[in-house]
């Protein structure tokens, strides 16, 4: 888009239905003619695979209240097109990000407007309880404001769809076309308060117990385990302790001063499990107390970082991989003990994630379903199974897993609950999750992953972006660190080309831009645009065996050079 085009997109705000405060931001941008005015209206904000999600401000390409109020605007007319002689409902919650509280109204009024009745929690509350909430409440439709993890200028907005699951085809592109197809002046912001209900502790009781009843294994000694926890200043805090209470764990140390929700994250430098210094204070507090495991939640209570003792009784942090891992190969277990396997059960995870958890399953004899990137895919097996095949548990290296078919959106509510129970399990055997980690590579071999994520922002990053995708698809990779690549996949054209014979064969999963380099030696690398946030991840899995548990040092050193060289080949330090 030229400057001239972005400058007559801006012009378009300064007049009704825009307000006066909105009018005087964007005129602003105007006179001062930067970079700013371009950002925030060079495109209009879309669905990514994790709905939409951005910087709030004015313009196109802000979260604001009239690309969120297009945004409902287009949803409501797509409720009424798909259920046209139906009362219809639609549950909507809100995390602790600035103006959240706000945003949530105004997304409730345009429901309202709308006719259809709108379920408004009363204050903030975990993503997976509203997933829970939409099957729960018999809603048509949910919808939370929240930008996850990303830093404290970003907020978001997440549609699902009467079974749980975030929005996937063929729903979520006809959403997209309808919001695509509402002008401005359009939007019905003039609520019916009559079809407004606020929700709470109901909602919360029932979400809790069934955590509960699926995060737990009549597990002995639970009071026993020493847990630090901290919500990150995030939601989780709504949940999590009273869940772990409920379960019995009761030497429960928080964090406090993160334990209150505050929008700016103030003790963190980004409130991501998945970042090391975001659980320093939990780790320091865990070594001052002797605590035998540290859990963390993101914002919005999906994501979990777990720390644990290592061999030498040191805290270590698992990644995405790991913590998936121990958690499929318990929750298998369980299942087989109290007899419940009978050939009709699945897993799931991920292509960009480790094969490990494909390994374990195998060893079970359950099957491993592998979906694309995002938590929505995993729960479009589960509906799709419906009546035929029980979900155990699944999972993706971003740190998130979803236990059972209770809710469908990765829970850190109900994972931390498991951790701890595994924790508590292992403790009474004279174990830790880290040993029993290290049986699991010792029997399946040892995998480690990687990920590097490069930052590319605004309109010159997206370009950069593309533009590294369609070089690593014009221009293969032949050898990764001496060993031939056997096989890419391209997710994009829906085919898997042998790079050794030329043969090529169909992807049965929906398109998406990711690419996939397998080599000969079992080393996966993995290229995708985050759908999220203005960056291009590389994921890489290398594997050895791992004779004996003592092993485990050398190996991983071994693996760690093997990716390092790997990172230097692929010009990524």
């Amino acid at each position: 888009m030229s400057t001239q085009q972005i400058l007559e997109k801006a012009k378009q705000w300064l007049v009704a239905p825009f307000d006066a405060t909105t009018q005087e931001k964007v005129q602003k941008l105007i006179d001062n003619n930067d970079n700013n005015l371009t950002e925030s209206f060079y495109k209009d904000m879309e669905f990514g695979t994790g709905g939409m999600r951005g910087i709030m401000g004015v313009g196109t390409n802000r979260i604001n209240q009239y690309t969120l109020g297009r945004a409902t605007q287009g949803l409501a007319n797509y409720l009424h097109q798909t259920f046209p002689d139906k009362e219809l409902k639609v549950a909507i919650a809100f995390d602790c990000r600035h103006n959240s509280k706000s945003l949530a109204k105004i997304v409730a009024d345009v429901i309202t407007a709308n006719n259809i009745r709108a379920l408004l929690f009363e204050d903030l509350r975990t993503t997976p309880e509203l997933s829970f909430a939409v099957r729960h409440l018999g809603c048509d439709a949910g919808i939370v404001l929240t930008a996850s993890h990303n830093p404290p200028e970003y907020n978001g907005y997440k549609v699902y769809w009467n079974d749980g699951g975030q929005i996937v085809p063929p729903h979520d592109k006809k959403i997209i076309e309808e919001v695509s197809s509402v002008n401005f002046d359009k939007i019905n912001f003039k609520a019916n308060e009559n079809l407004l209900s606020i929700i709470g502790k109901e909602v919360d009781e029932a979400f809790n117990k069934a955590s509960v009843a699926n995060g737990t294994f009549n597990t002995p000694n639970r009071n026993k385990l020493k847990i630090v926890f901290t919500s990150l200043h995030g939601t989780s805090i709504m949940s999590v302790p009273k869940v772990l209470k409920m379960a019995g764990f009761k030497d429960v140390h928080i964090v406090k001063e993160q334990e209150k929700p505050d929008g700016d994250f103030p003790t963190v430098a980004s409130p991501n499990p998945e970042e090391p210094a975001a659980l320093k204070m939990a780790t320091d507090l865990a070594e001052k107390i002797g605590a035998d495991i540290v859990i963390g939640t993101d914002p919005d209570s999906d994501r979990l970082g777990i720390a644990v003792r290592n061999l030498e009784n040191k805290l270590v942090l698992l990644n995405g991989n790991q913590t998936m891992a121990v958690m499929t190969d318990y929750l298998i277990k369980q299942w087989h003990e109290d007899g419940r396997l009978n050939g009709n059960q699945f897993v799931a995870t991920t292509i960009v994630s480790t094969n490990l958890i494909e390994k374990i399953a195998q060893s079970y004899n359950v099957v491993t379903k592998i979906c694309l990137t995002g938590f929505k895919w995993i729960a479009d097996l589960i509906r799709e199974a419906e009546g035929e095949q029980e979900f155990i548990g699944g999972g993706e290296e971003s740190f998130g897993y979803m236990v059972g078919d209770f809710i469908r959106d990765k829970d850190a509510v109900t994972a931390t609950l498991l951790a701890c129970e595994i924790a508590a399990h292992a403790k009474n055997n004279n174990s830790t999750i880290y040993k029993e980690l290290l049986n699991l590579y010792s029997k399946h071999g040892y995998y480690k992953e990687y990920l590097i994520s490069l930052t590319k922002k605004g309109m010159d990053g997206a370009q950069q972006i593309s533009q590294m995708m369609v070089d690593m698809r014009n221009s293969p990779l032949k050898n990764i660190d001496g060993s031939p690549v056997e096989f890419l996949f391209d997710y994009e054209s829906s085919i898997c080309t042998n790079l050794l014979t030329g043969e090529k064969t169909a992807i049965d999963l929906p398109k998406s831009n990711v690419l996939i380099y397998q080599t000969k030696d079992g080393t996966k690398v993995a290229a995708r645009p985050s759908g999220t946030e203005p960056k291009i991840k590389f994921y890489f899995s290398v594997n050895l065996p791992l004779e004996k548990t003592e092993d485990a040092t050398i190996v991983d050193k071994l693996l760690t050079q093997k990716i390092d060289r790997i990172i230097k080949e692929m010009q990524l330090n």
